[in-house]
């Protein structure tokens, strides 16, 4: 039955003359986009169906390919596009990462009027970069919790804690007036302000004259200074006790060190005689040993500094050392290993300290100001102030000694 169409047809000129439908062999293996089955073709045309494409034929041509989009809006979105990129300047992966995910390419660089070329260039990207970093969650969780935790804002260049320290005081002030009871003499010495150079004799398989000489130094100088100390270099490769000596005041001991510390104002405590005082046997204690080559000395007349001889009584009497054990301290990479009447006998128990009265005697300051800077490398200059230091700190020894009725009652 013959369709009936109102004006002009406008698949006149589509459709063929003949069906399609009784050549199979003419048929498509596949349906071409926009192409209509028969059923289709006899529908008449209603009208929620005006605004579809006409259908194509088998040999049809394919469609043109879209138009290129005008460069207007790019153009016009590019300022935007510069506005989300200023935070991530300082990240370019993350950058590179945007402009995937939007599917715009690197926007060229444009001049910014002089005038607003500092506001906008110096502080944005700082700014922004500092907020993310402080509101990641990262930081506050990783770095807050593990990086941060137990440290004080207030730890110097050398590690010094003053609120860790601060916490272990009533530790050193139970030994100081309690178990060693602890006599003090010629502090006056010590001046109110300025550097020193502390040089005292060191003993004591495990040794405390250095937290000694600054609890005696904080509690009675009228100024309540501060004593920073040299440790030995193999205390800082054992486990915890090189991190828990350096948070309570000691400093690694080497030349640097001690001058910056000097040239801070600080007063320094320095052992000359090194791991051999602490590690001789009990036999020989109070024999001063070998003040090495004097770079005590050295130090104190680059620096300027005045130079305090310190005794210390009873240090040595804390671990008796009887022997040592060379095998078991090359198997723990150490430089001895003491074995006393209580260690290894009782355990940890037996580093605990025996009760000797101490006596901590600060003798008259032997200046070195007047002396030129080029004196530190008079090798003789040198070798006769040091032996000069070491007589006296020798001569007080002897005579703290005399003047002492026992190991336990001083």
């Amino acid at each position: 039955m013959p369709r009936k169409v109102l004006g002009d047809d406008p698949f006149a000129a589509t459709l063929p003359a003949k069906k399609p439908a009784k050549k199979p062999a003419e048929k498509p293996a596949k349906k071409p986009l926009g192409a209509t089955t028969k059923k289709s073709a006899k529908k008449p045309l209603g009208a929620a169906q005006t605004a579809v494409a006409p259908p194509a034929t088998v040999d049809a041509p394919p469609p043109p390919p879209p138009e290129p989009v005008a460069p207007a809006a790019p153009v016009e979105a590019r300022p935007r596009l510069d506005e989300i990129l200023g935070v991530l300047d300082g990240d370019a992966s993350l950058r590179a990462r945007v402009l995937e995910a939007l599917g715009a390419a690197e926007p060229e660089p444009r001049p910014a009027p002089e005038a607003a070329e500092p506001e906008a260039l110096a502080p944005t990207s700082e700014a922004a970069d500092d907020g993310a970093m402080m509101a990641s969650e990262f930081y506050r969780q990783h770095w807050g919790r593990i990086a941060m935790r137990d440290r004080s804002e207030a730890t110097d260049d050398f590690g010094l804690d003053p609120a860790y320290e601060a916490r272990w005081r009533p530790a050193w002030e139970f030994l100081y007036d309690r178990w060693w009871r602890v006599e003090v003499e010629g502090i006056h010495h010590i001046p109110s302000e300025g550097p020193a150079a502390l040089v005292a004799n060191h003993g004591g398989a495990v040794p405390f004259d250095g937290v000694m000489l600054s609890t005696a130094v904080r509690r009675e100088h009228p100024a309540q200074r501060q004593l920073r100390w040299l440790a030995e270099d193999f205390v800082f490769h054992m486990p915890f006790a090189g991190a828990f000596v350096n948070r309570i005041g000691a400093v690694r001991a080497c030349q640097e060190n001690a001058e910056r510390l000097i040239r801070q104002g600080n007063l320094v405590a320095l052992f000359p005689e090194g791991v051999k005082g602490i590690g001789k046997l009990y036999k020989d204690r109070y024999k001063l040993q070998r003040f090495g080559r004097g770079g005590h000395i050295k130090l104190a007349i680059r620096t300027r500094s005045p130079i305090i001889p310190v005794t210390i009584v009873g240090n040595e009497d804390t671990h008796p050392m009887l022997a040592g054990s060379d095998r078991l301290a090359k198997l723990l990479g150490m430089p001895y290993v003491p074995i006393t009447p209580t260690f290894p006998l009782l355990g940890p128990l037996g580093l605990l300290p025996l009760p000797a009265k101490w006596r901590i005697i600060f003798g008259e300051p032997i200046a070195v100001a007047h002396l030129p800077a080029e004196a530190a490398d008079d090798e003789l200059l040198v070798g006769r102030l040091n032996e000069k230091l070491r007589a006296t700190i020798q001569d007080t020894l002897d005579r703290a000694l005399r003047e002492r009725v026992s190991v336990f009652k001083g």
